[in-house]
């Protein structure tokens, strides 16, 4: 029986559009408990994080909110890591991409006492790469990526005990398609892979996971950064940075039962979801149905071979 954890973190502190500080209430009225209890696993809600409000301000040197940003992934560190000692796997309902800051960084941790490998699969629109120096919005939403690879303020880049958390080939970006210009030149000379839409409408979606999958083995704790605008904004419209273009809900389901075949799925973010913007919760909805598949949801039973084979 899977041990999973459900944390609520209802804020959008990091994001340029209000509203994703509900997506954990609407993510548990689309029956996330009750999805995740019919795939045999034992659900713990640990309930919401609380943190400062978003006060809605301008970019100081750089950031947006960057106290209320620290304070909400102090919480979410704390959270994930207690979850994480108590062997259980931390799926972390958000609120926005910034989170992944105190998620990922606790996660990390965790990998190097335990002696385990992290691959790190962010399936996003946009590749949250930005710094201060480089952003045009000062949204720390657009940054955890830079951040957890040791660019940015020092609370941020320093949450994890080991500076940076992670370093850049621990991370595969799958679904890209909204990248800001210093940002590309950045992935490129830091050696992030991606796999960005082009890619995936050249090799198709499972190849491409096979690809980002490759070299997971035993001792890998695969984590999955899921941010709902990965997906085409035709069918997930509640989201605060919609990009047209972006995977099918078929893609999006072969994406997350190929996670579940590797057998190494051990922590999840979702994030992102803005019911201010959904319709009838459509969108959370959706991402209750992605999850089911990252839980073993088929149509036939299937024998798990690996990403390797």
């Amino acid at each position: 029986m899977q041990r999973v954890s459900l944390i609520g973190a209802p804020t959008d502190v990091g994001a340029s559009t209000v509203g994703c500080r509900m997506g954990p209430l609407a993510l548990r009225v689309a029956g996330i408990v009750q999805a995740l209890e019919a795939f045999g696993c034992e659900v713990r809600d640990v309930g919401d994080l609380t943190g400062p409000e978003n006060p809605v301000q301008p970019p100081v040197n750089g950031y947006r909110h960057l106290p209320e940003v620290v304070a909400w992934n102090s919480a979410v560190f704390d959270a994930v890591s207690a979850e994480l000692a108590d062997q259980r796997m931390p799926i972390l309902l958000g609120g926005d991409h910034c989170l992944a800051i105190g998620s990922i960084s606790a996660i990390a941790d965790h990998c190097r006492r335990n002696g385990r490998n992290l691959r790190v699969i962010w399936v996003d629109a946009h590749a949250d790469f930005n710094t201060a120096e480089l952003t045009p919005s000062g949204n720390i939403h657009g940054m955890p990526v830079a951040c957890l690879t040791g660019h940015g303020p020092d609370e941020l880049t320093r949450m994890s005990d080991h500076h940076p958390a992670m370093t850049p080939d621990q991370i595969r970006q799958i679904g890209l398609r909204s990248v800001d210009p210093g940002e590309k030149r950045f992935l490129r000379a830091e050696g992030v892979e991606v796999f960005d839409m082009r890619y995936l409408d050249e090799i198709g979606m499972r190849k491409t996971m096979k690809r980002a999958l490759s070299g997971v083995g035993a001792d890998t704790h695969v984590h999955l950064s899921l941010d709902l605008d990965f997906v085409d904004p035709t069918i997930a419209p509640g989201v605060g940075t919609p990009v047209q273009g972006g995977p099918t809900y078929r893609e999006a389901h072969l994406c997350m039962e190929m996670l579940a075949d590797s057998g190494r799925l051990g922590s999840i973010d979702l994030v992102e979801l803005n019911p201010a913007l959904d319709l009838r919760n459509e969108t959370a909805r959706l991402a209750v149905d992605l999850v089911e598949s990252l839980f073993g949801k088929s149509t036939l039973l299937r024998v798990h071979e690996g990403p390797d084979t």
